[in-house]
């Protein structure tokens, strides 16, 4: 017989509210922006009125005891025992209704929510102005629940007759009598509820959330660990709230979150909040060990619960303390970026958080030393897209990394930053990836920002211009129409030629920032003609600057469209570099080209770096085959995101190996033997010239040979053939410490994500 993990409960609504009242039912909603409509809570009483069903509810215990208390409240506050997972927006609309308390909308105002009812015909209302004058309404139908029944209702038929100017029938009254008290007994209406068992998991209850849910809303862990915050930790999750609201308006006065960055949602402030008090990227994890639950025995714990929560909130108070946010939000400023029209990714601006706070609160790092360093890493996660796709993936992995730290040790942990982004930032990544990546129109590409961040930090003048990038990037000063992104070919140009494809005249490559004035002088004449003219009487110094840090080939104008747009996206790369190398304050190159084969041993697998033992052999076995079609999902997979490095000869957990088994399979059984048979492996493979992004070298350690591969983006999607086909139908995208294969809607959206 299969267990179950619930029970069936009948509740009357009278029963439910008193009990959201006294705190034995959780209903965190009422304090947090309410998202149904007016008229759809109007239609929910009529639908309870006329006596249909609205749906079941889902409860879950929250493994509070009898007489337990919320944490960190001076008055104590009772923990409720059961917490509302489906029907919260329900429950808030009959609570806020019946009770008369006001709800908190989407711009954090109060407002009541006011159904009104006409007993005449029984119709439902959402109160305005023209129900609110007309005797026939009760304008709130919370007066029916207070006070004595008796006295509202003689009050109402007196009011109506007045209205009306004739006494009402004896008939009538009965009437409407009947009709008002069948709205008032709508506090017997029957509610069937789900009370899940406390030792259900929140995955479990996801799941149950799901399939019972007609509207197919999915929870997340996010989600769950708010809501037990609003258990056991009510002031917590409030203090989420008032910060994230806090930061949508400048202030009037006196300190406040506000920025140009990012409007902070709670849950986004809750992962920076749990990144540093557990050290934890996934939050998979996290709802358990803040329930008490022992992850080995699985028994619940009171006093665990009470630390843990202890500690998340003494790192709660260190995310939202106004001098650390804005400390870390210089970090972005120091990196170039100047507001939110830059960041295309708000998970990488809360993730980089965690490791801003981390490093100052564990680490004990100097504000200037940590923002050199958050600063260079900013600019290598946010432009290679590190925390894209499985973003918690990523974050655990770079927490893990730094959990293996010696406590305090601050060198390690700027050394560990460092080296990271070092080891994403090759040359291959300047001379080839960044380049194929800024082949798109998309304005929010993270390689755009990237070139923009760059002009900034080399203090970069505009295009026929002496302001400065960096002053008109500023959110704070610039104007509607004092800038613009110029299309170098003019758009009326290239139809003239024949290009009309949107994508290749909005192309990256194609725009440049210029002052708007210049831009009605260019119009839509062919650069050939105004190049000229507008540069004659530019200082050549200036010029020569400006054709630098606008990535102009020499002669540009003179060029045909597409040699132009592949020339300048290879200098705009040269551009990126050169900002970030002033942002490093020294060469990055000669750093970058240090790294050996046993540097990457020893700093592990990554979303840039990956081990095989093998490009012939099965590992452990004499079979081969399977080895080579890994070998290409491998390089694929880096093709696919951001580029990488694949090291063949090194097992998963970093041991050399060697590849002089697989020499013994070939023709020619030596490195330039092997370099053939690889280039062959993935010119048959992937799709593509994807040959050319592959560059191969050899390095000895400990006496065995190692193989290298330094793996570029590609400007296109690659797919590879799966074992024994010919076909190309597999996509395989590096994300974290894996190699995963993506199938219909996922892959679709990916490609129009990555590439534009």
């Amino acid at each position: 017989m299969a267990v179950t993990v619930f029970k069936d409960a009948s509740y009357n609504l009278a029963g439910l509210l008193s009990r959201i009242k006294h705190g034995e039912i959780a209903l965190p909603d009422i304090q947090r922006p309410f998202v149904w409509s007016n008229s759809r809570v109007r239609d929910l009483f009529d639908s309870m009125y006329k006596g249909f069903p609205v749906g079941y509810l889902l409860l879950w215990s929250t493994g509070a005891d009898g007489g337990a208390k919320q944490i960190g409240t001076d008055t104590k506050q009772a923990a409720p025992a059961l917490l509302i997972v489906d029907g919260q927006q329900r429950l808030t609309s009959l609570y806020a209704v019946i009770t008369g308390t006001p709800v908190v909308r989407k711009d954090y105002t109060e407002s009541k929510i006011r159904v009104a009812f006409r007993p005449t015909d029984q119709t439902f209302e959402v109160t305005d102005a023209a129900v609110e004058n007309d005797p026939e309404f009760i304008p709130d139908i919370s007066e029916v629940f207070e006070g004595s029944f008796l006295t509202f209702v003689n009050r109402y038929l007196e009011k109506l007759g007045t209205y009306r100017g004739v006494e009402l029938s004896n008939e009538e009254k009965d009437r409407l009598v009947e009709n008002i008290d069948r709205l008032k007994d709508l506090q017997n209406y029957p509610f069937q509820a789900i009370e899940l068992d406390r030792t259900v998991d929140e995955e479990h209850v996801a799941e149950v959330f799901v399939r019972i849910n007609s509207e197919g809303v999915k929870l997340n862990n996010a989600d769950f660990i708010l809501t037990l915050m609003s258990v056991f930790w009510e002031n917590g999750r409030r203090e989420l709230e008032a910060f994230s609201r806090a930061a949508k308006l400048p202030s009037n006065g006196g300190a406040s979150p506000f920025n140009h960055f990012i409007e902070p949602a709670p849950d986004q402030l809750l992962r920076a909040a749990v990144g540093l008090a557990f050290r934890r990227g996934r939050l998979q994890y996290v709802y358990s060990i803040l329930r008490g639950k022992d992850l080995e025995t699985g028994e619940f714990s009171p006093e665990q619960r009470d630390s843990q929560f202890e500690k998340l909130q003494e790192a709660q108070t260190a995310t939202l303390e106004l001098t650390n946010w804005h400390e870390y939000l210089r970090c972005l400023q120091q990196a170039g970026f100047r507001s939110s029209r830059m960041v295309s990714s708000e998970t990488a601006l809360m993730y980089v958080y965690i490791l801003w706070l981390v490093g100052r609160h564990d680490f004990g790092i100097e504000i200037k030393n940590l923002r050199d360093v958050i600063a260079r890493w900013w600019f290598m996660a946010h432009t290679t897209g590190r925390y894209t796709g499985s973003s918690e993936t990523q974050i655990e992995a770079d927490l893990n990394r730094i959990r293996a730290l010696s406590d305090g040790d601050s060198e390690g942990f700027c050394r560990l930053l460092d080296r990271i982004v070092q080891d994403t930032f090759t040359r291959d990544y300047w001379e080839i990836t960044l380049p194929n990546r800024l082949d798109t129109s998309s304005p929010k590409s993270p390689p755009l920002s990237a070139y923009w961040a760059a002009l900034n930090i080399l203090d970069a003048e505009m295009l026929f211009s002496d302001l400065k990038v960096s002053t008109m990037l500023d959110p704070l000063v610039t104007p509607v129409k004092d800038m613009e992104r110029h299309h170098l070919f003019p758009r009326a140009h290239l139809e003239r030629e024949g290009i009309t494809d949107r994508a290749k005249v909005n192309a990256i490559a194609n725009m440049a920032f210029v002052d708007w004035s210049d831009n009605l002088a260019i119009s839509d004449r062919a650069p050939v003609e105004y190049w000229a003219t507008m540069t004659e009487n530019m200082p050549k110094d200036q010029l020569k600057h400006q054709e630098r840090w606008h990535a102009l080939p020499v002669g540009w104008e003179q060029l045909e469209y597409e040699e132009f747009c592949d020339k300048r996206r290879k200098q705009i790369g040269e551009v990126v570099r050169e900002g970030f190398q002033r942002l490093w304050n020294s060469d990055v190159v000669n750093v970058v080209e240090t790294n050996t084969v046993h540097d990457l041993i020893a700093d592990g697998e990554s979303n840039v770096l990956e081990f095989k033992a093998s490009a012939r052999w099965s590992h452990g076995t004499d079979k081969k085959g399977k080895s080579e079609q890994i070998i290409a999902k491998s390089i694929s997979g880096f093709m696919n995101s951001e580029g990488g490095i694949l090291i063949i000869g090194v097992t998963d957990d970093g041991e050399v190996s060697g590849i002089e088994s697989d020499y013994e399979t070939l023709s020619k059984a030596s490195r330039d033997g092997f370099e053939l048979f690889l280039t062959q492996l993935v010119g048959d493979k992937i799709t593509g010239p994807s040959a050319s992004l592959c560059r191969i070298s050899f390095q000895d350690i400990e006496g065995s040979d190692v193989c290298r591969v330094d793996v570029a983006a590609s400007a296109k999607p690659v797919f590879t053939c799966p074992l024994n086909s010919k076909e190309h139908t597999d996509f395989w995208v590096r994300q974290g410490n894996r190699t995963d294969q993506f199938h219909g809607t996922d892959l679709t959206e990916y490609v129009d994500e990555h590439w534009g």
